[in-house]
C-alpha cells in the first residue's frame, strides 16, 4: 500500500489530504476505483486512518481530506476528549457551524475531480463514505456531483432530517447514487423520529428511481470509529460489511 499526503487547492483555501493507493506491482493499469474517505468532527487521526487503509486493502484508491481545511491542518482534536469542557464545547460549535450544505457540495465536487485526476485512479463513478459529522457530507456530495458519486455511505450521520430549509434529505431529488444509512439506536443527532421521516423521504426519492438501505444498528453515536468511547466492534464489523457492498457500486469494483 502506497500513502501520499497532498495539498488540494479549494476556492477558499488549500485542504490537506491523505490518498491510499493498494500496491498492484504494477500490473492494475486501469487503476482502482475510488473512494472519498470523510473523518468525523475530531479530524484526521490514526484510527480513521486505519479504517482508510482497511478500505484501501479491498482494492480502493482512497482519498481523506481535511474537511475543516477552513478552520485549520490535518487533526482537529487529540482523543480521548472530555466533551463536557466548556472550551472543547466551544470548538467543537465551531466545527460543527463552519460548514453549510453549499459549502460541503461544493467541497466535495472539488474532492471528487481531484480524486479523479490522480494517477492509479480508475475512470467511472467514485464513491463516498462519511462518519457523524460528514454522514450529510457525503449525501450532498451526491446530490452536487450526481454523475460523479455513485455509491454513498453514512454512518451514525448527523442532521439528515432536519427543519431547516437546507436539510439533506431535500437534496436527495438531485442523487442517482445508490445510499446506504446505518443509524445508531441511541443517537441526539439523529433519532428514532428524525430516522422515520428520513426514511419516508427516502422511500418517496425510491419511489422516483433512487436505490437505499437504511439500518439502524445497537449502540450510541460513534458506534464504528475504533478510538471512540461509543465503539462497539460487532456491529462495527456489520458496518463495514455493509460498506464494502455498497462501494461495489463504484467504478471498477
Amino acid at each position: 500500500m502506497t500513502e501520499k499526503k497532498l495539498n488540494i487547492v479549494m476556492a477558499d483555501g488549500t485542504a490537506e489530504a491523505h490518498l491510499f493507493l493498494p500496491d498492484d506491482g504494477g500490473n492494475n493499469r486501469a487503476g482502482w476505483p475510488g473512494i472519498i474517505f470523510l473523518t468525523d468532527i475530531f479530524g484526521i487521526r490514526p484510527a480513521n486512518i486505519g479504517m482508510a487503509k482497511r478500505l484501501c486493502a479491498e482494492g480502493y484508491a482512497v482519498l481523506m481530506p481535511n474537511v475543516f481545511y477552513r478552520s485549520g491542518t490535518d487533526a482537529v482534536f487529540e482523543l480521548p476528549l472530555d466533551t463536557k469542557n466548556p472550551e472543547t464545547q466551544r470548538k467543537l460549535q465551531v466545527l460543527l457551524k463552519s460548514l453549510d450544505a453549499q459549502q460541503m457540495g461544493k467541497d466535495m465536487h472539488h474532492y471528487a475531480e481531484f480524486l479523479r485526476a490522480q494517477s492509479g485512479v480508475a475512470a467511472g463513478h467514485l464513491g463516498a463514505v462519511g462518519y457523524c459529522f460528514t454522514g450529510q457530507m457525503a449525501l450532498l456530495g451526491a446530490a452536487a456531483a450526481p454523475d460523479e458519486i455513485g455509491a454513498v455511505a453514512s454512518f451514525h450521520g448527523g442532521g439528515l432530517y432536519t427543519d431547516k430549509p437546507e436539510s439533506p434529505h431535500s437534496f436527495l431529488p438531485r442523487v442517482k447514487a445508490k445510499l446506504y444509512f446505518g443509524h445508531a439506536k441511541d443517537d441526539n443527532s439523529m433519532n428514532a423520529e428524525q430516522i422515520a421521516k428520513f426514511e419516508d423521504a427516502l422511500k418517496k426519492w425510491a419511489a422516483q428511481g433512487g436505490v437505499f438501505e437504511s439500518k439502524t444498528y445497537e449502540g450510541h453515536h460513534g458506534w464504528t470509529v475504533p478510538d471512540k468511547e461509543a465503539y462497539n466492534e460487532p456491529e462495527a464489523e456489520k458496518a463495514y460489511a455493509a460498506l464494502v457492498k455498497t462501494m461495489k457500486h463504484t467504478a471498477g469494483a
